[in-house]
């Protein structure tokens, strides 16, 4: 196993995002479509913050009850996304050792991290991306 192994090389650098503007509504649309689990919030291209699928689910009911798309459209019409995402979001840079990510996610209640490069976004480094580079190494 590569010990200095730079998260570079197994971020995703494609990244699907959402601007603070948009709705929560779109959120979910952008979850559903692409088949994701988080989404760097952006303002312009710099990260303000992360919203995630859990975050998501926990102001909605239809996962809990029948019949509650109409009470769940309310919920998401009435908040916008800075009032549902995680404001405080750790990053780190391209050049972050895989080992460095896996410690942080080990000690962290969060499973993704931006990858930035003065603030701006360059990617997104996920438990997923780990365990995958992990289970290639044996």
């Amino acid at each position: 196993m590569k010990k200095r192994e730079p998260i570079a090389n197994i971020m995703t650098k494609q990244v699907i995002t959402a601007q603070e503007t948009d709705s929560l509504e779109s959120v979910v649309e952008v979850f559903k479509n692409n088949h994701i689990r988080h989404l760097p919030v952006l303002n312009g291209k710099k990260v303000v913050g992360m919203i995630s699928s859990a975050d998501i689910n926990r102001l909605t009911f239809g996962s809990l009850f029948d019949n509650q798309t109409a009470a769940d459209e309310a919920v998401l019409k009435m908040l916008s996304i800075p009032q549902v995402m995680t404001h405080k979001v750790v990053t780190v840079s391209s050049d972050t050792s895989v080992r460095e990510v896996a410690e942080l996610f080990a000690e962290a209640d969060f499973h993704s991290v931006p990858v930035t490069q003065d603030g701006n976004l360059e990617g997104i480094i996920t438990t997923t991306d780990v365990i995958k580079y992990m289970l290639e190494q044996y």
